[in-house]
């Protein structure tokens, strides 16, 4: 993990007005606490403001690299290798930044660096107490990550920082990125958990350190529906609980099926100590990008500039006034309801990017970007059938950052997206293995496989299901079915090429067969086999384009989905790799290996000709990972186009 105070050594000075909006949750857990964050910060940076965010986690672990999937949902990979909550990418995502791993602070890694001081005698024989010197060390974690830069500079995210050897300057990296204004803390668990005292209680200590009109807590709880009646109680009880400790919200988000009535709010601003106006309705809309539309509807800005002195409400709305030419009534452009003659003249200008844009940059043009492709999300069509072929569909977070990916890609290519989720193990037709299910399931999801327009095969560690994953390889192969293979789904395309086109029967990874005569996927040899925790192949690593063109003449479409760029970088997490002794013999019997890192010794990316097959492609990294809504990763672009059947107009366009 890089340290705080390295962070501060190379970055600019720090902002010394630094403003902190602190989110906290009460009732129950799993209301899109990370949502609500994500889509204020979204909202702010319409306004103007350059925002950060902090993930606080309460659990005991350094970090989230040795949970199963099934405990907390996807591992999310950073720039730096940090393996973090999966909140970390709903900010990265709605927010185009690039956090560290010290963005994501837990409770193991602030004891562990605690009882480190304690052994190196910093406390002076002190008396350690989690009262001050745990609260203390957190409130400095939280300032110190911070005044971290985190801008992304509007670059495409998988652009490589380094190109032909050249290494930028601390001082070139650092020309034009500024500290943030507005640092978000997102307080995971509920209000009341044991684990999660003492960060409130940093927190509530926090409040004085940076004074009131730097600091703001809000509160996500969940207002149920019993019979017609929206029940208020466990808000008011959420409140009681965080007032107890010391902390008092400034807003309430109130999540629930339909708009929050005027009787719950006035019930809530009055019971919990808040103004009227600052109770908010969060209700469902018919996509998570409505959320920030729908805080700058109710006001949240206002709110917020004015208990954070923010500046300018004017100014601020100056950027986010999105109304178009001709057009009356913008306050209806933000109505998620629908139903009025003007909301629909809105949503058919967004839809079809007509309104005038003279006059508006910056952020303010952003939020356009944004409206525009919220509402046109709604108003899809035709869809496209993706299915992904993975070991962990009983619970869709696994693979949350591989399912955003896919939403980004079809709302480029205009497609609504039906998702068809295929348990890999299913594949497979052994049918006395209680895990891989019986014929009927067997019949399913072969049935589902042959009605995909794309596949996806995820990364994944295990046996279980692997043999699976090679099956659907050899499918789409076979079948020009358009594919794309991530991490082990990558290593499935290798190890099905060796069996069925190089003869190489008994061809494996040695993850699954240590004995096979045929090693082509192995374990890297400077990977600590001992610890599990951070050991693996983490963070941004570039790779560089080594065989742009193939034998008949056509270019790598890996390289075309990147813009044609020589050296992009890309995120990682994995312990085995292709074995480089047998690269020549894959390579040259027609799986390319187009991609490889600097060295030239380690694959990449493989793909098929556009001769032989119209997508087929792996990558060893996980591309998922630095997705954008309105900047979509170039592979899965790429598979939705050959989903569609738009690859061959997109590949003119490049020309």
């Amino acid at each position: 993990t890089n340290s705080i105070a390295s962070h501060s050594a190379n970055h600019p000075p720090t902002n010394n007005n630094m403003k902190y909006i602190v989110v906290t949750g009460g009732v129950v857990s799993g209301l899109g606490k990370g949502v609500t964050i994500s889509s204020m910060g979204r909202m702010l940076q319409g306004c103007g403001l350059r925002v950060t965010s902090i993930k606080i986690d309460p659990y005991l672990n350094v970090d989230a690299g040795t949970m199963s999937p099934f405990e907390h949902g996807e591992t999310y990979v950073l720039n730096d290798g940090g393996e973090t909550d999966l909140d970390l990418g709903n900010y990265e995502r709605f927010l185009s930044i690039s956090l560290t791993s010290d963005h994501n602070i837990t409770t193991g890694k602030v004891y562990r660096k605690v009882i480190g001081k304690e052994r190196r005698g910093d406390y002076l024989g002190k008396t350690v107490q989690v009262v001050p010197h745990i609260t203390n060390e957190i409130q400095e974690w939280i300032e110190g990550v911070a005044h971290v830069p985190v801008d992304d500079h509007g670059n495409r995210h998988w652009e490589a920082e380094a190109v032909d050897g050249e290494t930028a300057t601390v001082a070139e990296k650092n020309e034009n990125v500024k500290v943030a204004d507005i640092c978000l803390i997102e307080v995971g668990g509920t209000v009341g958990d044991i684990e999660s005292s003492v960060f409130l209680e940093a927190l509530r200590q926090f409040q004085f350190r940076v004074g009131p009109t730097n600091f703001c807590l809000t509160f996500v709880s969940l207002v149920p529906i019993m019979g017609e009646e929206q029940k208020t109680k466990p808000t008011q009880h959420g409140v009681k609980d965080l007032r107890s400790v010391g902390l008092s919200p400034t807003v309430i988000f109130c999540r629930c099926r339909e708009v929050l009535g005027e009787s719950a709010k006035n019930k809530i601003a009055s019971f919990c100590h808040v103004d009227g106006n600052a109770v908010l309705s969060v209700h469902d809309v018919s996509n998570v990008y409505h959320v920030p539309l729908l805080l700058v509807e109710q006001n949240l800005h206002r709110i917020l500039a004015e208990k954070l002195q923010l500046g300018s409400i004017e100014g601020m709305e100056g950027r986010l006034d999105l109304t178009m030419n001709g057009l009356e009534e913008k306050a209806t452009m933000w109505n998620l309801c629908g139903g009025s003659g003007a909301n629909e003249k809105i949503m058919d200008a967004l839809a079809g990017g007509k309104e005038d844009l003279c006059g508006v940059s910056g952020m303010g043009r952003s939020m356009i970007d944004w409206a525009r492709m919220a509402f046109k999300l709604d108003r899809f069509e035709e869809s496209v059938k993706i299915v992904i072929v993975g070991k962990y569909t009983g619970l869709q977070d696994s693979y949350l950052s591989v399912i955003k990916s896919l939403k980004h890609a079809s709302m480029a290519v205009d497609r609504k997206l039906d998702l068809i989720w295929l348990e890999a193990g299913h594949l497979e037709n052994d049918f006395t293995n209680e895990e891989m299910g019986g014929e009927k399931e067997y019949n399913e999801a072969w049935a589902k496989m042959k009605s995909a327009d794309g596949v996806v095969v995820p990364g994944g560690f295990g046996t279980r299901g692997f043999l699976g994953k090679v099956m659907a390889a050899k499918y789409c192969r076979e079948n020009s079915v358009p594919y794309l293979g991530i991490c082990l789904g990558f290593q499935a395309m290798v190890v099905e090429y060796s069996r069925n086109i190089l003869k190489w029967e008994d061809a494996n990874s040695t993850e699954f067969d240590e004995q096979t005569k045929n090693p082509v996927v192995i374990f890297m040899p400077e990977i600590d086999k001992e610890n599990m925790g951070g050991t693996m192949r983490l963070g941004s690593r570039n790779t560089a384009f080594t065989h742009p063109k193939h034998e008949d003449g056509s270019a790598s479409i890996a390289q075309i989905m990147y813009k044609n760029a020589t050296v992009v970088s890309e995120r990682h997490r994995h312990r085995y790799e292709v074995n480089p002794d047998r690269v020549d013999a894959i390579h040259d019997a027609g799986l390319k290996f187009v991609g490889r890192d600097e060295t030239g010794t380690r694959m990449e990316v493989a793909e098929l000709p556009r001769s032989e097959h119209p997508y087929y492609v792996g990558c060893q990294y996980h591309p998922e990972f630095k997705s954008r809504p309105l900047k979509p990763s170039p592979p899965f672009h790429g598979l939705l186009l050959a989903a569609c059947g738009m690859l061959d107009e997109y590949i003119s366009g490049e020309k």
